[in-house]
């Protein structure tokens, strides 16, 4: 196998990227019109309101623009789309897709060997320490097969 084989990629569904921006998105916008059509008594909550929903729409948009793309295993590494490496393969160490795993909704966690800066992706995957979360709207489908590739891999590999 070549180091350019690929294994196995994730790509969020149009739908599930539509719902989960329109979540956000419709969010930010009821945070805000709730601070200006129906302002609470406290100078505070509106400030609160207005920067929640604020944050709120930036959010949907981080979101959308991460969804846009997705995740890839080759035989060397676990990348986006764009070529931006989360991990390389000879770094993991473990899977871990169990019901009670703190991983994110439909996806799975993945143990390295090595800290790995903190990078984020609403909505597909996030990296903090030892440790990359892949899920979120991504189809349980797909990053259950990208899993049990990464699996594969390992066992490939050990001793």
């Amino acid at each position: 196998m070549s180091q350019d084989t690929v294994l196995a990629e994730i790509q969020a569904s149009g739908a599930r990227r539509i719902f989960a921006v329109g979540a956000q998105g419709v969010l930010g916008v009821l945070l805000i019109y709730l601070a200006i059509a129906n302002p609470p008594s406290g100078f505070g909550y509106i400030v609160f309101l207005l920067v929640a929903g604020v944050f709120s729409l930036i959010s949907a948009q981080r979101l959308w623009r991460a969804t846009a793309t997705g995740l890839r295993l080759t035989t060397s590494a676990l990348s986006d789309m764009n070529g931006t490496v989360l991990a390389k393969t000879a770094d993991m160490t473990k899977v871990d897709r169990g019901l009670f795993a703190f991983k994110p909704s439909n996806g799975f966690m993945v143990h390295l060997a090595h800290r790995h800066p903190r990078k984020w992706a609403p909505g597909m995957w996030w990296c903090t320490g030892k440790r990359i979360g892949v899920g979120g709207v991504v189809p349980a489908g797909q990053s259950k097969f990208m899993a049990e590739q990464i699996e594969l891999l390992l066992v490939k590999r050990a001793p």
